[in-house]
């Protein structure tokens, strides 16, 4: 998913330490912003809010267990923050943990108008399958933050997941007219496009997409099997090579496969496509949590 602190961080927080390790976060520097919050949990090991940060840089450093017990921490010290309540059920939720439902719907019923709680409750909601709750929750969202391309991506999430790939294509179209440079939203795009039979608008995405994401092997794949479907086999052979250079373990039996088919031609490798990775992979991807 799409990498960065995402919305506002505590209104009325305005403690220098945590300040500096927010801006650490933001510039993507994610060991210093652990290393300064570890620090000032050292004053206070229950606070709340640098549990909660502290848990998203260390969840961004691929600590997952780590991060897991300070989100857990986080609400149990009952924080009143709304933001804190949504960005620890947020990640909660990618751990399947139950706290994160009444996390986030708590967060949402006291702070209504605060977008950045909103479309977290809608995310949440699309992914267990209450598309009509998220469109709701999403669509305040929306209304209070229109130029925000998270929530146009979080909409056509939920779009897609109840069918509406349409819709779908067209919040992921609002999303990129607004980040340009959202390499997940491109990638799902050009899935979409793949399921509503539009090849070549797929493929443009789908190439752009992976050109951004080189170390993302199924998205060289799938890139490669919609060239081959319109029959720019050097292009697409160029996508295998770039799939099996990062290739290991499963994938790279994935790259194998995919080579064959592109090298059985353009009906073979759009079979491919079409029936057996698109529609599993683009599920994927609207069901991996923010």
């Amino acid at each position: 998913m799409p990498e960065g602190m995402a919305g506002p961080v505590s209104e009325g927080e305005d403690r220098p330490v945590l300040k500096r390790a927010l801006n650490m976060g933001e510039d993507g520097d994610w060991q210093g912003m652990a290393d300064t919050l570890l620090e000032a949990l050292e004053d206070d090991p229950d606070d709340p809010v640098i549990l909660c940060w502290l848990g998203t840089a260390e969840r961004e450093l691929g600590l997952e267990g780590v991060a897991y017990e300070r989100f857990r921490r986080c609400l149990a010290g009952q924080p009143e923050d709304p933001l804190i309540l949504a960005t620890a059920g947020t990640a909660l939720a990618s751990f399947d943990d139950p706290e994160a439902e009444p996390a986030l719907r708590a967060a949402a019923k006291l702070a209504p108008n605060l977008s950045a709680v909103r479309w977290r409750y809608g995310a949440f909601l699309s992914r267990e399958g209450l598309f009509d709750d998220a469109l709701r929750e999403l669509d305040a969202a929306r209304e209070s933050a229109p130029e925000d391309p998270t929530i146009r991506f979080e909409r056509a999430v939920a779009l897609g997941l109840k069918g509406d790939l349409d819709e779908a294509a067209e919040e992921l179209e609002a999303c990129l007219e607004l980040e340009p440079s959202h390499d997940w939203a491109l990638l799902v795009l050009g899935l979409v496009r793949v399921e509503l039979g539009e090849v070549d608008a797929a493929a443009l995405a789908l190439v752009e997409g992976a050109r951004e994401r080189p170390e993302d092997v199924e998205a060289q794949c799938l890139a490669a099997l919609a060239l081959a479907g319109l029959g720019r086999d050097g292009e697409a052979y160029e996508m295998v090579e770039r799939a099996r250079m990062r290739a290991e373990g499963a994938h790279k039996s994935l790259v194998a496969e995919v080579e064959e088919r592109v090298e059985e031609g353009s009906d073979e490798a759009l079979a491919f496509l079409h029936g057996a990775m698109a529609p599993s992979t683009l599920r994927e991807r609207f069901m991996a949590r923010p």
